[in-house]
């Protein structure tokens, strides 16, 4: 099948001369890379992972309900800048 691909200047240099070094073309050269490439297994998937570092005795972190955020507004708020005067 033909089809059309772009490639780096300096790389389809470097084709050129390594299929005139060997004889071939540079489409015999891609297909084979291509061709070696697909043979190869899959990447493993990367799974980022992440680990929370806690000391202590473990338990609540913190008295505040954490799932309400107006709550938790409210009480920076209030830490911050004091009740109304």
């Amino acid at each position: 099948m033909r089809t059309t691909i772009t490639l780096d200047a300096h790389l389809l240099a470097k084709l050129k001369k390594r299929a005139s070094e060997s004889g071939t073309s540079v489409s015999r050269l891609i297909d084979r890379a291509v061709r070696l490439m697909m043979q190869a297994p899959p990447p493993a998937k990367r799974q980022d992972t992440f680990d929370l570092v806690t000391f202590g005795k473990g338990g609540r972190f913190s008295t505040r309900h954490i799932d309400k955020t107006s709550a938790l507004v409210e009480a920076e708020d209030l830490e911050r800048f004091g009740r109304g005067r």
